[in-house]
């Protein structure tokens, strides 16, 4: 390829493969550091995003014991940065699609670190709020921006596995931070214990945003927008190796249904719903919020499920020492079943691109259901029966998720959009999302008060067979394929592509 005549793609270039001397193609090229950075720097988005989400399951109890909070205001709590993260993917996700992939990257994560600072010295409720939402619109920004820069940067027979390694950074934040949080109990024992655990990711996040200043534009986004000679030179950035190659970028103009006058480079809603995408703004959006329904149910108030339903700890706690301990006791049992998330991603990104996007997500939404249902068996049994079924039903809910649902709908929403709408798609994907993570979070402690453990759970099992039923409906098999080509061959029609089918245009010769 190193020799072909004429401009080319910046997928092309990112895809290209060198041959032995006997010219076989060699099966992949190495990533160069500046692809290398980019994936690190998106990877400590995700991790931040865990660790806060799942840190507040922690830091609620001694939060409500210095502001004296009931159970809606609880809620209030737990969804404010997840109402955050509904407002930011779409309001700043979609400012990728018009500013640049880039700029995002760096305002998300300062906005992170201002609000991070600021909920640490927090002195009312109401501040508390602003705060946790403010920090829920930088890690919004974050789920269009990261995968975007991501896979953009890449090559396309890796996608999938390094998209879904960096997205894996959540849980393991979200072990960190359910892990922070109980160091912080255990060493502290003081009411402003919850302050220490949000500041521990002050210096982390000062780190990741210096490093976000020092990484290329996206050259995809920029020929997009018809500046191809700065795509040349981003492109050349990316790809920085020793010895230099390619020694120079030729990039070809935008495809005719990708046009890159001015007035065609704004982010577009009513073309998510056009006949044309309306199949991929469905596949991307609904299976991800049923999706979240449990994944933040189950995720934020597992320390609470855990105590209601065996029963480990005293209904109210006397003192401040014994919410500690009670605290504890939670953490410590959210850690253990949390490990499962992490196994999940990993097996996720070992089968990824072997068994398809689809089929995990269909198989990983049934696993979720079938560890609710034995989670549900918890609620009818006594002594190590009954421990037995919530651990070992929430520990494969938590495999599950990670190995299908949780993962996929995230991987899919960033690649099922042509390039000029792809920020606005896969924000507008997350943003729906999160209305479901919202309802859960303001919702569950209420409920749980209200109808009990296994209600709850019959529930998401419902919403889970749901996700499995439109993921197959509607799939779009996206394994391998180019994201370049995306949007230019999608017949309305069409059944729905499940396995490893790859869309057309995919060559597995190419990696493209």
């Amino acid at each position: 390829m190193a020799g072909e005549p004429g401009p080319r793609t910046v997928q092309d270039y990112i895809d290209e493969r060198p041959f032995w001397a006997d010219g076989i193609l060699v099966s992949a090229a190495p990533m160069t550091a500046m692809q290398w950075r980019i994936w690190w720097l998106a990877s400590a988005g995700k991790c931040f995003e865990g660790m806060v989400v799942f840190m507040t399951g922690v830091a609620l109890p001694l939060i409500a014991l210095e502001f004296n909070l009931g159970a809606a205001e609880k809620g209030m709590v737990g969804a404010a940065t997840l109402f955050g993260i509904l407002i930011g993917a779409t309001a700043l996700g979609g400012l990728a699609d018009l500013s640049g992939r880039r700029i995002m990257f760096i305002v998300e994560m300062a906005l992170f670190v201002l609000f991070l600072v600021l909920v640490s010295l927090s002195q009312n409720l109401t501040w508390l709020l602003i705060c946790l939402f403010g920090l829920g619109v930088a890690l919004g920004c974050d789920y269009p921006t990261a995968h975007l820069i991501i896979s953009e940067s890449i090559p396309s027979r890796s996608r999938g596995r390094l998209v879904l390694s960096a997205f894996g950074f959540q849980a393991l934040g979200a072990l960190a931070g359910t892990a922070v949080g109980l160091l912080i109990l255990q060493s502290k024992e003081s009411i402003a214990d919850w302050r220490w655990m949000y500041a521990t990711a002050i210096l982390p996040a000062v780190l990741v945003l210096a490093g976000r200043f020092f990484i290329p534009r996206s050259g995809q986004w920029l020929v997009s927008q018809g500046r191809i000679a700065e795509a040349e030179r981003e492109t050349q950035a990316l790809l920085h190796r020793n010895p230099i190659h390619p020694q120079t970028v030729r990039l070809a103009a935008p495809a005719k249904d990708q046009p890159a006058h001015a007035r065609d480079r704004q982010p577009r809603y009513a073309a998510l719903f056009s006949r044309k995408q309306r199949r991929a703004t469905i596949l991307a959006a609904v299976p991800w919020f049923l999706q979240d329904l449990g994944t933040y149910g189950i995720g934020i108030f597992t320390p609470t499920i855990l105590a209601s339903t065996i029963g480990v700890k005293n209904e109210h706690a006397r003192n401040l020492a014994e919410l500690i301990h009670n605290d504890a006791l939670g953490a410590r049992g959210a850690a253990l079943i949390d490990l499962l998330l992490i196994v999940g991603i990993v097996f996720a990104v070992l089968l990824v691109d072997k068994v398809g996007r689809i089929r995990l997500q269909v198989f990983g939404f049934l696993g979720c259901a079938a560890g609710l249902f034995l989670a549900s068996l918890s609620v009818h049994s006594d002594g190590p029966a009954r421990m037995f079924f919530i651990i070992s039903g929430f520990m494969l809910f938590n495999f599950m998720t990670n190995l299908g649902p949780n993962a996929m709908t995230y991987l899919l929403a960033g690649e099922v959009f042509p390039t000029p709408i792809r920020g606005i798609g896969a924000g507008f994907a997350a943003s729906f999302a999160k209305i479901g993570a919202v309802m859960t979070s303001f919702l569950f402690p209420i409920l749980l008060k209200d109808l009990g453990t296994a209600t709850l759970l019959y529930i998401l099992i419902g919403t889970s067979l749901l996700g499995a039923m439109v993921t197959w409906r509607f799939g779009i098999e996206t394994s391998g394929i180019n994201l370049e080509t995306v949007g230019q061959e999608r017949p309305g029609s069409e059944a729905p592509r499940t396995g490893n089918n790859a869309p057309a245009g995919y060559s597995p010769e190419h990696g493209n």
